[in-house]
């Protein structure tokens, strides 16, 4: 039954998030600590092992459909990748406690960033949003074990990128951060593969689905029915993880 549950989750997560611009990371996270039980640090380190297949066959995807915008995508990657190994050195000596803490604020904020991307309006901004929000991003998944997706995604918003092309580009910004991310997540030996690889099987499958759907479906009122939902969902995991 659990790994009925797991490649389910791994699906849905898999085809919604990718759709959305984001790895899913931050909802593996939330899944494993609150449904699953991992503890913090293990459950950071699977989350990016889980999301990254995923994210590489998703972002292979967009770039046959001439989706993704590699200026920007590269500047983003030149602040997101010091911030990725800055972030995972510093890790290993954070008290697990205070890591409950950064996650689940992390989650909350995240998902406080959806809800108010649903009700505003995008606007353009300097080049320097992309070092901003690459570098926060980057964060994200060093300390974290997050994919970053949410940063990267409202970056790309907010730099006036429809949400096709922020879905899209951003793909490309997370590979690269998870990979750097997972490097050295995998040396502090704390994945869980008995759960992981579970959630990954069904997250590959909905990568293949989610470029095909956003091909299909129309972006804007499919961005607005399911993003408060996620946020919703970010904001209770959140909370859960910082205080249980």
């Amino acid at each position: 039954m659990d790994i009925v549950l797991l490649i389910l989750a791994g699906f849905i997560i898999g085809t919604i998030v990718i759709s959305l611009g984001g790895g899913g990371a931050a909802y593996y996270l939330g899944i494993l600590t609150t449904i699953f039980g991992l503890g913090p640090a293990s459950a950071a380190a699977t989350s990016l092992v889980t999301a990254f297949p995923s994210l590489l066959i998703g972002s292979y995807s967009y770039f046959r459909l001439h989706k993704i915008n590699f200026k920007i995508a590269l500047r983003m990657i030149y602040a997101a990748v010091p911030a990725v190994i800055i972030g995972s050195l510093i890790s290993p000596y954070i008290p697990e406690k205070l890591y409950s803490y950064i996650i689940g604020g992390i989650l909350a904020y995240l998902g406080i960033q959806l809800l108010l991307q649903s009700k505003q309006n995008n606007h353009r901004a300097g080049q320097a949003a992309a070092i901003v929000y690459g570098v926060i991003g980057g964060l994200m998944v060093g300390v974290g074990g997050l994919s970053g997706g949410g940063a990267i995604t409202a970056g790309l918003l907010v730099m006036g990128a429809d949400m096709v092309t922020a879905a899209a580009t951003s793909s490309l910004v997370l590979v690269t951060m998870t990979f750097v991310g997972i490097c050295f997540h995998l040396q502090a030996g704390n994945v869980d593969w008995g759960v992981g690889i579970w959630i990954m099987i069904g997250a590959i499958l909905g990568s293949f689905l989610a470029p095909i759907l956003l091909n299909r479906l129309d972006p804007a009122k499919f961005t607005k029915y399911v993003k408060p939902i996620l946020g919703i969902m970010l904001v209770v995991m959140g909370a859960f993880t910082a205080f249980k």
